[in-house]
């Protein structure tokens, strides 16, 4: 492949050179990487070998997006533990790098008031739920970021007027 200046590169150089202007622009994931390389034509070998020179340089490294990944979703998005593990996991980073990243990133953070800001925003100033039937929207909601079921019930129960004995058909 020859280089806008006309300078021949090496085979696998155009993959790496590719690899780099990606991750210039975005913290990707290995497996991003490799699919972004073979979306654009790359052969495998030389996607093998821009990738392990890419991890080498250290430009590559799943565990900082994943970290990165869990503390956009946690301080901007305010998004639940399950929900951030399964963001991660859609990049394409092993399960058990997902696991510890969201262990160590939920460490510190207080899951009633993430779960509070979450419902906040979403109440929009209002301190009070008006009926039945935004409680069940704000539950699916809630429970569709990522927060565990019995934690999204407490929260919601501190904003509404129910009093519902308790809420079997959410959980099921």
């Amino acid at each position: 492949m020859k280089h806008p200046r006309g300078v021949r590169l090496q085979p696998d150089a155009s993959a790496y050179i590719d690899g780099l202007r990606m991750l210039a622009r975005r913290e990707l994931s290995e497996a991003q990487v490799r699919q972004r390389l073979a979306r654009k034509e790359h052969s495998a070998g030389d996607i093998d070998a821009a990738v392990a020179r890419l991890r080498e340089e250290r430009a590559i490294d799943d565990a900082r997006v994943a970290e990165a990944i869990a503390r956009t979703e946690t301080s901007i998005r305010k998004r639940g533990r399950l929900r951030v593990r399964m963001q991660i996991e859609r990049a394409g980073i092993a399960k058990a790098i997902a696991r510890k990243t969201v262990d160590e990133v939920f460490g510190g953070i207080d899951d009633e008031a993430q779960i509070e800001a979450a419902l906040r925003k979403r109440l929009r100033g209002r301190d009070a739920i008006a009926d039945d039937r935004e409680f069940q929207r704000l539950y699916r909601f809630l429970v569709g970021q990522g927060f565990e079921s019995d934690k999204a019930l407490s929260a919601l129960r501190r904003h509404g007027k129910r009093n519902h004995k308790d809420h079997k058909d959410h959980d099921e």
